[in-house]
């Protein structure tokens, strides 16, 4: 057998205890992988992976007080040379799109056979994606809609000013007029009106959606903050 420094680590997060213990079981019997540890949230998944450094990690799409997406995103900010493998309860487009757009390398469902889950271990640590072959078109599409959606977005923000970015940058933390007059030293009646030309200019119907629209378009933060005026 293969030393343990020499094997694959495997950190594994799934909301259940007994489908956990069953792919432990299947993995360690494989010569050249080792679970380093098995969790059962999201935020214990961010935090085992820094304590263990995995090479790969399966996580659950229903992990629970953590978004499997932001899940993902997190590890991956934090251990960039680590692999991402998404076990789904069932085939999602969206969550397929989603999960890859974070830097997930893997999407599989539990249902698929073991021999498979093995298989993508070692795929991904060769720097390949795995992705159901009948799900790449859905995948192709949604990372095209997707990409239209951000160039259409990235054009609508560029009309913006750049009190107009902070001002919405604001209305994504939930911020009112008040707050948001008292953050920019401006006045609440110079705060709606912000407000309401990155409205039109958005094309959206109000606050609320223009707080979701940053939600969506995956804008950089950087570009809405405004921390230094708070400080």
């Amino acid at each position: 057998m293969a030393q343990e420094s020499k094997r694959i680590r495997v950190l594994l997060a799934d909301g259940h205890a007994l489908f956990r213990e069953a792919v432990t079981s299947v993995l360690e019997n494989e010569g050249d992988i080792v679970v380093v540890g098995d969790v059962g949230d999201g935020f214990a998944a961010i935090a085992e992976a820094g304590r263990t450094r995995p090479d790969c990690v399966f996580v659950d799409d229903q992990i629970g007080a953590s978004d499997v997406v932001e899940t993902t995103r997190e590890i991956l900010a934090r251990h960039p040379e680590c692999a991402v493998i998404l076990l789904a309860s069932e085939e999602d487009e969206a969550t397929l799109v989603a999960s890859i757009e974070a830097g997930a390398s893997g999407y599989l469902t539990k249902d698929s056979p073991v021999v498979e889950l093995i298989g993508a271990v070692r795929t991904v640590l060769r720097g390949e994606v795995v992705v159901p072959p009948h799900m790449l078109r859905s995948l192709l599409s949604g990372l095209m809609r997707r990409r239209r959606e951000q160039d259409e977005a990235t054009r609508r923000i560029s009309q913006l000013t750049r009190r107009e970015l902070q001002v919405l940058g604001l209305l994504a933390e939930g911020e009112g007029n008040d707050g948001i007059a008292q953050t920019l030293f401006i006045s609440p009646q110079t705060a709606r009106t912000h407000i309401q030309n990155l409205i039109v200019k958005l094309g959206v119907h109000s606050r609320l959606e223009a707080a979701m629209f940053v939600a969506r378009s995956g804008m950089d933060r950087e570009l809405l903050d405004v921390t230094p005026l708070r400080g």
